[in-house]
């Protein structure tokens, strides 16, 4: 499956594009829409190259998300859970009680598994609240735009 362009909007929204590299709230140098690969200190970057490396970079979760869960999703609970391991990572999804109780399919308990995951180093996040919700609305397939 391919994230949906809603996916790519929450993403866009939550991550913002910043054209310098700077460091996100786990203190990891970023560029663009949260990208963490190649990025060196004191990097810039054209909106077109951070479009392309949003694209590169989907790919990648989109390969995850499609390796590690066993069951079927619809569009919205495939976006919503890229979108959600895009931010925190496949080691998380990996291991996380959410993957568990999605490939026993699950699906009414995911929602909230997804909004547990609020904090960076170890303290909530009003940003990690919203991005949550907002995932947790899409992955049911309801409005997030005003979250």
């Amino acid at each position: 499956m391919k994230i949906s362009q809603e996916g790519i909007a929450l993403i866009k929204k939550f991550e913002g594009c910043k054209l310098e590299t700077y460091r996100c709230s786990a203190d990891v140098p970023t560029i663009g829409y949260g990208h963490t690969r190649t990025v060196e200190e004191n990097m810039s970057i054209t909106k077109d190259t951070a479009e392309a490396l949003l694209v590169e970079d989907l790919e990648e979760f989109e390969g995850y998300v499609n390796d590690l869960v066993t069951v079927d999703l619809d569009e919205n609970q495939f976006s919503s859970l890229v979108s959600w391991t895009f931010n925190l990572g496949p080691s998380n999804l990996r291991s996380s009680t959410l993957l568990k109780l999605l490939n026993k399919e699950k699906y009414d308990e995911i929602p909230a598994q997804i909004k547990r995951w609020n904090k960076s180093a170890g303290v909530v996040s009003d940003g990690l609240i919203r991005r949550r919700l907002a995932e947790s609305l899409l992955f049911q397939g309801k409005e997030w735009h005003d979250v």
